[in-house]
């Protein structure tokens, strides 16, 4: 993904890329890091330490050499910005992935971002524009859409298998039991390890499966049933209680 694009000596490059739904790029890397941007669509990445998922016209930040998947869920135009270490470093960008927030200046500044050439002047008006990229990126706020994955080889399988097919119908003890675990061992482990309850990451998995299908196109009476919500009305109650707005006012904003 952009490889070439690694080595131009400047300390922000950007770039658009459309993607057909469901495309998926395996664990991969990149020498600089990734701002990757769903200027439409939704993109959820893979790491070792857990998922991400990226909502319409919000972004994940990928540090440099983190090995991480991508897949496209609906038709993705995607914005990348790859940042050499002053840039990250000017940014003040975690060590960590983290999906963040794109204000309205953010959007607009990208998307002039992936017009300018690869190997633009500092004092011209493209220089002055990817320098104010910068300033914007600086003051993005992280949102909570990731799950954390436990380092714990049991736990971890288990996470990944719920997180195939998510549910709040999948419960604590049954987990446990599939852990070989005492109920207070497995909470007390699954704890330690995510920094979640198992009740909060359950509801994590089940949020970002519904932005998933959401950004596909799928009625949100199904998605909420499938996910073992009592009701449509209840699974936007908790939508908008986690993120602060109704699911199809989220995806549209």
């Amino acid at each position: 993904m952009d490889d070439f694009y690694m080595e131009v000596p400047r300390p922000l490059i950007a770039t658009a890329r459309e993607y057909a739904p469901g495309t998926l790029f395996p664990s991969h890397s990149h020498a600089r890091g990734q701002f990757a941007y769903a200027a439409r669509g939704a993109i959820s990445v893979h790491t070792p330490q857990g998922d991400w998922l990226v909502p319409p016209q919000r972004a994940c930040w990928v540090p440099a050499g983190l090995r991480h998947a991508m897949r496209m869920h609906g038709a993705v135009t995607m914005h990348n910005v790859f940042m050499d270490g002053s840039a990250v470093a000017a940014a003040g960008l975690p060590a960590h992935c983290q999906v963040v927030d794109a204000s309205p200046l953010l959007r607009q500044l990208l998307a002039e971002a992936v017009t300018v050439p690869p190997l633009y002047a500092a004092e011209t008006r493209a220089g002055r524009l990817m320098a104010l990229l910068l300033d914007e990126m600086a003051a993005m706020a992280p949102l909570p859409l990731n799950t954390p994955l436990p380092q714990d080889p049991r736990l971890a399988r288990l996470c990944l298998d719920m997180l195939q097919q998510p549910s709040l119908d999948t419960g604590l003890d049954a987990m446990a039991a599939r852990a070989g675990m005492s109920r207070r061992t497995f909470t007390r482990r699954f704890r330690l390890q995510t920094g979640l309850g198992f009740a909060q990451w359950r509801q994590q998995a089940c949020l970002l499966a519904a932005i998933t299908r959401l950004a596909a196109g799928q009625p949100v009476t199904r998605i909420a049933l499938d996910l073992g919500y009592a009701s449509p009305s209840a699974f936007t109650a908790a939508f908008r209680r986690a993120l602060g707005q109704a699911p199809g006012a989220y995806l549209s904003a």
